[in-house]
């Protein structure tokens, strides 16, 4: 086995693998887009455990000898589960950064921007409960990561507008808790202030990968060829080329 496998519902967890591919740059890597699942946020918790099984089968029987989960609302209502039911294989996942505010900005308010899926987890709960500064605000961003995903300009300010705008003057800390909302960054900020912090938890997560494959002697120390496999479960020819415009600044070969 050769590859970090990582799955999400689109090209959004293209922003994980980007913080992976700074500090892990001998690894091989392969993606899967699902974009033909897209959203996961609106599926039942067995249509998801369906759907996120044959995602681990699909990057196992293709060579993967660890696996992230690069999509919150999937991290949060399957991780355990699949950690449980996979148990020969490291599992890693992406969650909401909201310990982190707790960590470095607890005093802030704060606006946690996150799909429905993300937001009901009893994950995200959990996380609430333990961390909760009371100056939080949550935000379900129904159609954000849709819009992020097809590149539809106006769609994706139409999101921001209804979502954010009442929140200008209100907030200090913004948690991404979708892999896409990365790739917005500066919109949010055009309607929030550029004195917003963002907390995202993509770079702990690869810096975790890194450590937990290192202590398992399967962390590639060699100089290898740059390779990226990407594979979208619709075929979508729009996401492959979206998915190497993201990653090509690290002059990685990206095969389909």
């Amino acid at each position: 086995m050769k590859y970090i496998g990582v799955f999400d519902s689109g090209i959004g967890g293209a922003s994980v693998l980007i913080e992976m591919l700074k500090i892990m740059p001998n690894e091989k890597y392969l993606f899967l887009s699902d974009s033909a699942n897209n959203p996961y946020g609106d599926k039942s918790k067995e249509e998801l455990h369906s759907i996120c099984r044959k995602n681990m089968d699909y990057l196992i029987q293709n060579g993967a000898k660890c696996i992230v989960i690069a999509c919150n609302t999937a991290s949060t209502q399957m991780a355990d589960i699949l950690r449980k039911e996979y148990k020969d294989i490291p599992i890693f996942a992406i969650e909401p950064a909201y310990k982190m505010v707790y960590d470095h900005a607890y005093e802030k308010p704060t606006l946690v921007m996150a799909t429905k899926g993300t937001i009901k987890s009893e994950r995200f709960h959990y996380l609430l409960k333990k961390y909760d500064n009371h100056k939080t605000y949550i935000i379900s961003c129904t159609g954000l990561a849709d819009s992020i995903e097809e590149g539809n300009e106006n769609k994706i300010k139409e999101c921001l507008d209804k979502y954010l705008l009442e929140y200008k003057g209100k907030v200090e800390n913004v948690v991404l808790g979708c892999t896409h909302y990365p790739f917005v960054k500066k919109e949010i900020e055009d309607r929030l202030g550029s004195h917003i912090k963002f907390f995202y938890g993509a770079e702990s997560l690869a810096n975790h990968v890194k450590n937990e494959l290192e202590k398992k002697g399967l962390l590639e120390k060699e100089d290898t060829n740059k390779e990226i496999l990407f594979k979208d479960t619709s075929d979508s020819m729009y996401k492959k080329e979206r998915f190497f415009e993201i990653v090509n600044g690290g002059n990685y070969y990206v095969k389909s």
